[in-house]
């Protein structure tokens, strides 16, 4: 099975609420979509976000990557060589993680069908059934609270909480869903790094003296700021993830050895695809590290990739935010992993088991 061709098409998904964080609030899922054609008439599909202020990453600049840097290493190249493929894939350009991303997801599917088996099988096996939370958008109080019950009585039982916008207003917040949900679903927040590292102490020491119980609060400062990082951590008893300030293995290393995060958030659009990510697996579970596997704002195509790697490396992988899917109006992909609402379930098809996308724009090759 060869590479003969890689084409590119749009996917536009509207959400059900419009996407509120610190940085950014988003209606619809505008995501490029990767079709990897193979002399034996298989396609692998990828899926990359244009997700500016988190991986530098534009629908222009993910598009020309592929098509200038990443497309000349693979074509005529035989789908069996996987790691020599992957390994070119992430040597063909610096950062742009969510076009090689794209393409990796791409060549892992088309190696699921070369043996005719689904990724996470030929990736170590599991249990193909997960669970994952679902994010509440930062909004006024009472719409929070609103949406996280509503999200409970549709059988989430982890809800990811946006914050990082008003310190004072945060701690209502959580407070107050706090207060609506105690003993039915488990609070995660995602502080999109507002907060400074004292701001982040003052917040997190307020919410614990008042009795309220965390399972984990996710970057909570700037991305870069690893002391701050560390701060945090040595100072309250939640447990602290790094998302951004971790993108690659590299970085993963560095972050355990300053023992600045308790968890590690697993993004495949940050680690430039699925190879990365397994190593940052198995690092984090060598130094006994837990790990959540993340996603952008993806539809299920991208989304799936991620679930087989989280079903592979379940040792690791402890926690799961994979609601992508989950926030979108429609699930624009026929066949592929099964989401429903709080419940992802992996089928026995080949590869990431795609058989078509509806409301695919094709775009220029």
């Amino acid at each position: 099975m060869k590479i003969t061709d890689i084409r590119f098409g749009m996917l536009k998904v509207p959400l059900k609420t419009p996407f509120k964080t610190a940085l950014r609030t988003v209606n619809q899922v505008e995501d490029i979509v990767v079709m990897v054609h193979t002399d034996s008439g298989h396609v692998g599909y990828g899926e990359a976000p244009a997700t500016a202020v988190i991986t530098g990453d534009t629908h222009g600049s993910i598009v020309d990557a592929i098509r200038h840097y990443i497309a000349p290493r693979l074509i005529g190249q035989d789908v069996a060589e996987l790691n020599r493929l992957t390994r070119a894939i992430q040597g063909s350009v610096e950062k742009n993680t969510s076009a090689k991303a794209a393409v990796e997801i791409a060549l892992y599917d088309l190696w699921g069908q070369l043996y005719g088996a689904p990724l996470y099988k030929l990736l170590g096996g599991g249990d193909p059934v997960i669970t994952t939370d679902i994010t509440i958008s930062v909004d006024y109080i009472d719409k929070m609270v609103a949406d996280s019950v509503a999200a409970v009585e549709r059988g989430f039982e982890s809800l990811k909480i946006k914050v990082g916008k008003d310190i004072g207003v945060d701690i209502e917040r959580v407070k107050a869903i706090y207060a609506a949900v105690e003993g039915r679903a488990l609070l995660r927040l995602d502080a999109n790094q507002g907060w400074t590292a004292k701001q982040a102490v003052y917040a997190l020491q307020t919410l614990e003296d008042a009795g309220i119980k965390l399972e984990l609060v996710e970057q909570p400062v700037k991305a870069r700021d690893l002391d701050g990082m560390r701060y945090v951590t040595e100072r309250v008893h939640t447990p602290i993830m790094a998302d951004e300030s971790v993108f690659g293995p590299m970085e993963v290393i560095e972050l355990i050895r300053l023992r600045a995060a308790d968890i590690i958030n697993i993004k495949l659009m940050k680690t430039g695809g699925i190879s990365n990510a397994i190593k940052i697996a198995d690092i984090a579970a060598l130094h006994g590290v837990d790990c959540m596997i993340g996603c952008m704002l993806e539809t299920s195509i991208s989304v799936a990739a991620a679930v087989h790697v989280a079903v592979a490396k379940a040792d690791a992988i402890t926690k799961v935010d994979l609601d992508g899917p989950s926030l979108c109006a429609f699930n624009p992909v026929d066949g592929g992993v099964i989401f429903n609402e709080s419940e992802i379930s992996v089928t026995d098809a080949p590869g990431l088991g795609i058989r078509a996308i509806h409301g695919l724009e094709p775009l220029e090759s």
